[in-house]
């Protein structure tokens, strides 16, 4: 299984901490209490190996489609009104990452990164109303090649705290590249122009960087 380079550190960090918890554990002479820490050390760490998983996503769609950027569940499809960079109203598709899914985001449409910005914030739960604009969160805009732009943004929830976001202003980007990753649960909502046809339906879970996730 091969593993997301934002893996690394973490994995190495937590391999000496549960390495140097049973080390010291060792010193107790309570067989049954060393059992159950290195079974849940391992547990654990297994848990960290599956989460930093980063399995082959194969995007072949046409210029007018967008892929889902991340894997999940979709817990809302409607219309808002987005403050930030367009002030209009647009079609919002939100998908809902939990602990256990693939965590690398991807740009739902390849084009010029016209808008890329990190906001502080709070930790409300990801699935709460309000957690698109008060929770952390990074906020990115694509034009794509017929001049459309598509944003995209990067939430932070209740678990998740490290939002890396790989998006530069002014470079290319292709469709299902890699536009960054959030640990550990959370959200990405996309945000259409009005006349886009949304191809997926609230409660589908999509593939990152595969499922067609509308039409523009």
């Amino acid at each position: 299984m091969k593993l997301h380079p934002e893996g690394r550190k973490p994995l190495f960090v937590a391999l000496l901490i549960f390495a140097a918890l049973n080390f010291l554990f060792s010193f107790i002479g309570i067989d049954w209490l060393e059992g159950l820490l290195l079974i849940a050390s391992g547990i654990l760490y297994g848990f960290m190996v599956y989460f930093f998983r980063h399995p082959a996503r194969f995007t072949n769609v046409e210029p007018h489609q967008l892929i889902a950027p991340a894997d999940g569940k979709v817990v809302a499809i409607q219309e808002v009104e987005e403050t930030e960079y367009f002030n209009d109203k647009r079609i919002q598709v939100s998908i809902f990452m939990s602990p256990l899914n693939v965590h690398v985001n991807r740009f739902p449409i390849g084009g010029i990164v016209k808008y890329s910005k990190h906001h502080p914030g709070a930790f409300l739960v990801a699935w709460h109303p309000k957690s698109s604009t008060l929770n952390e969160r990074t906020t990115v805009v694509v034009q794509a090649d017929n001049g459309v732009e598509v944003m995209h943004r990067q939430i932070a929830g209740a678990v998740a705290r490290r939002i890396i976001n790989y998006a530069k202003p002014n470079t290319k980007v292709a469709t299902g590249d890699q536009c960054g990753f959030i640990r550990f649960g959370s959200r990405v909502d996309i945000l259409l122009p009005l006349d886009a046809k949304i191809k997926v339906e609230i409660g589908q879970r999509p593939i990152g960087g595969e499922t067609i996730l509308a039409e523009i």
